[in-house]
């Protein structure tokens, strides 16, 4: 959520901003209309207080002195029935304010490219070689059925499409790949291991910037309004709403595995074949919450600790800068890294590394008490660390055999009881 007093003083900025991101601008002037008419309330509310209360010192002064005071008294009750009246009307602007101010998305950092969509995205780093085949690499699909490994009809039968049923080697591999990212981040990247609830509440959701917005690619259960999480940043990063931390306790790192349940609504036809847009899937995901000043080096660490997991497994990646056509409502700035996979011949996004700066931090209100003691808000970061299937898609296409055989990345290995390589089950 944006400062209500940097929209009030920064309107045309506010929204460039928007329309950058191609949102709805229109609200910066509803806002700004009910502000101005709520800031009338308020001064008109504490003349009228005011007022009442020399009335009142007035009626004390009559009544010390014998005197009648039933006319000021009178006047005193208008008064504060008028006060009520006002507050009354405040009452109910306030939450038409919050609820606008919801929708506005955060502005994107000044080194955010301008553009419409993905087309705009600017590639700022590229690892790896590509891998060369003696044969025609095949699409992870085929792999899965040659090794028995992958079964889409039967998880079609059991879920509907868009859902995943892993067998054998397959589930280990899965299973493998959060352990080796848990292990990495907690022991070498300095991050606390979680292990959140898998269902939030609507406030959760709104604080990190699901909701309103994007409510209808949620999973939610109607009974209990909850919401099955789409990622475990929600948790994760409503640990410490409504608290105020020390300067001390920052930056706070933590690193978490789930499920992540999407709709996926907005996507219909796009990438219908194999495991690459699901409905449900795993990840591991990585939230720092840090000071202002450092949160876009601590951007930059973020990024380098998702890239790591690539690199161990030895896969080719790039990096993309978002434009702010591709942006996400909540991200001040992003960074997708992509994943080669040769049997599709394309990228493949696997994980977003985004600083907020003090958008989420405001909505679930985790403050700080800086060394002045003055009290701020956090500036919170988050990315996958990273998001699968996707990377198994990149290792079974990356490192299959003309045999069809799939050779495993050295570093999973030991997660594998040193199994070397998926073979037919």
């Amino acid at each position: 959520m944006l400062d209500i007093n940097f929209i009030r003083n920064n309107p045309d900025k506010v929204k460039q901003a928007i329309d950058h991101k191609h949102e709805n601008a229109s609200n910066v002037d509803q806002i700004l209309e009910l502000d101005t008419q709520r800031r009338s309330l308020i001064h008109a509310c504490e003349q009228l207080k005011s007022k009442r209360n020399e009335k009142s010192k007035e009626v004390s002064e009559l009544k010390k002195n014998g005197h009648d005071a039933s006319r000021i008294i009178e006047e005193t009750k208008k008064i504060g029935d008028d006060v009520k009246s006002l507050e009354e009307k405040l009452k109910e602007l306030e939450p038409q304010i919050t609820n606008l101010l919801l929708r506005i998305p955060n502005i994107p950092a000044a080194d955010v490219p301008i553009g419409k969509d993905a087309s705009d995205n600017v590639i700022v780093k590229t690892w790896g070689q590509r891998k060369t085949f003696d044969f025609t690499p095949l699409p992870h699909w085929e792999l899965g059925r040659m090794l028995n490994i992958l079964d889409m009809e039967r998880s079609s039968k059991i879920s509907g499409s868009g859902f995943i049923l892993l067998k054998g080697l397959g589930a280990k591999l899965e299973r493998a790949l959060y352990c080796f990212m848990l292990d990495l981040h907690t022991r070498e990247h300095g991050y606390t291991e979680l292990f959140p609830p898998f269902l939030v509440n609507r406030t959760s959701m709104t604080g990190t910037g699901q909701l309103p917005k994007l409510e209808e690619d949620m999973y939610r259960t109607a009974t209990d309004d909850l919401f099955l999480v789409p990622t475990a940043e929600v948790p994760v990063t409503n640990i410490h709403r409504d608290e105020i931390l020390s300067y001390k306790d920052l930056p706070i790192y933590y690193t978490a595995y789930t499920p992540c349940f999407r709709r996926e609504a907005g996507s219909y036809g796009k990438d219908t074949r194999g495991i690459i847009r699901v409905h449900q899937f795993n990840k591991v995901e990585l939230v720092k919450l840090v000071r202002p000043e450092t949160s876009y080096t601590e951007l930059e660490s973020l990024l380098a600790n998702a890239e790591k997991v690539l690199q161990l497994l030895g896969l080719e990646y790039r990096v993309a800068k978002l434009s702010t056509g591709d942006m996400s409502f909540a991200a001040a700035k992003c960074y997708d890294i992509e994943v080669w996979a040769p049997g599709l011949d394309k990228f493949l996004e696997v994980s977003s590394c985004s600083n907020f700066e003090d958008f989420q931090a405001r909505r679930i209100n985790i403050r700080f008490r800086d060394e002045d003691g003055k009290l701020r808000f956090v500036h919170t970061l988050n990315g996958s660390g990273l998001a699968l299937p996707r990377t198994v898609i990149a290792i079974l296409e990356t490192y299959q055999q003309q045999d069809g055989t799939v050779i495993i990345p050295e570093v999973l290995q030991p997660y594998m009881r040193e199994i070397k390589a998926i073979t037919r089950q």
